[in-house]
């Protein structure tokens, strides 16, 4: 199901080059979440395309993120009772990026739980602090949350959760995308945040390359049948091989420059297009700057 609306801003920064349509995309269908007590609500291009997600149990719902803004996360929440019938009875946090934690204090105050892993929620204040004064001048008729609320901890090792009449299986993992995650593991379904998009440039934030990779082994170990990206459609595990090969395309192309003959003046530029053209069809280049600095430095940093 599509609701459409047009809209004349330009992204933040970190989107298009060109006005959008802002399309917010709702799914509840077998063939897109594998499963029908899954539903996938994608935000508007506005709000930079966040995906977010809802278990149902027999008892309620399980929401996996909480979406940029608090707007976009009453949306969900209108599709999932509309269809389901149930509310909310858990919200699970997958890492400290303001797409994944916002709708904090919005589901607080409905009286639903959030929770995320200790290591999660030690970085979530310096994040919020990071982005807060920007994107609250951009998403301040959507919301914004300006004063942080943070999610409780569920612990800083791997455990199973249950609400909802749900039991799932909450993955504490290291850095990746970011610099610490969980991955929600549910009947061979995986919904792993930024750990894995499709079809876009990842939000990188205060991740590791090297780590990203180990993180993206580990997901495939435990052979999923479904993964639930952070920014894109659901797909097979095909969508980890995928990720895998962008990852170790940004490693090769900071190799390239690093160690070229005739560097150019401007190296993280350079890189930065070279991605761009390795994958033309992926949206949101602009995020493409934070993971190039990034690996440029850590491959600074080695003998």
């Amino acid at each position: 199901m599509f609701l459409a609306a047009v809209l004349s801003s330009f992204l933040w920064g970190c989107g298009a080059t060109q006005p959008v349509v802002a399309t917010h995309y709702r799914s509840h269908s077998l063939q897109e979440q594998g499963d029908l007590r899954v539903g996938g609500y994608i935000s508007s291009e506005w709000s930079l395309q966040t995906a977010s997600y809802w278990l149902e149990g027999p008892e309620g719902l399980v929401l996996i993120d909480t979406q940029l803004l608090p707007s976009a996360l009453r949306k969900e929440l209108a599709f999932a009772k509309d269809v389901t019938g149930k509310e909310p009875k858990l919200a699970i946090v997958l890492h400290a990026n303001p797409e994944s934690f916002n709708g904090t204090a919005l589901l607080q105050e409905l009286g639903v739980p959030v929770v995320t892993s200790g290591p999660v929620r030690e970085r979530i204040p310096a994040v919020h602090e990071k982005w807060a004064p920007s994107l609250f001048k951009q998403y301040w008729n959507g919301r914004y949350p300006r004063e942080l609320v943070l999610a409780d901890s569920f612990g800083d090792s791997t455990r199973e959760l249950s609400a909802a009449g749900v039991t799932l299986k909450a993955h504490v993992l290291g850095a990746g995308s970011s610099a610490a995650h969980v991955v929600v593991e549910w009947e061979g379904h995986l919904f792993t945040g930024d750990l894995v998009a499709r079809d876009t440039h990842n939000w990188f934030e205060g991740g590791d390359t090297t780590e990203w990779l180990q993180r993206l082994e580990e997901l495939r170990a435990l052979k999923p049948k479904w993964i639930h990206p952070g920014r894109g459609l659901p797909g097979g595990p095909e969508l980890l091989d995928a990720q895998a090969a962008y990852v170790q395309a940004v490693r090769e192309e900071v190799t390239r420059e690093r160690h070229a003959e005739h560097p150019s003046s401007d190296p993280l530029a350079t890189v930065e297009a070279r991605l761009k053209a390795r994958y033309p069809g992926y949206a949101y280049d602009k995020l493409l700057l934070h993971v190039v600095r990034a690996e440029w430095a850590r491959q600074a940093r080695r003998p």
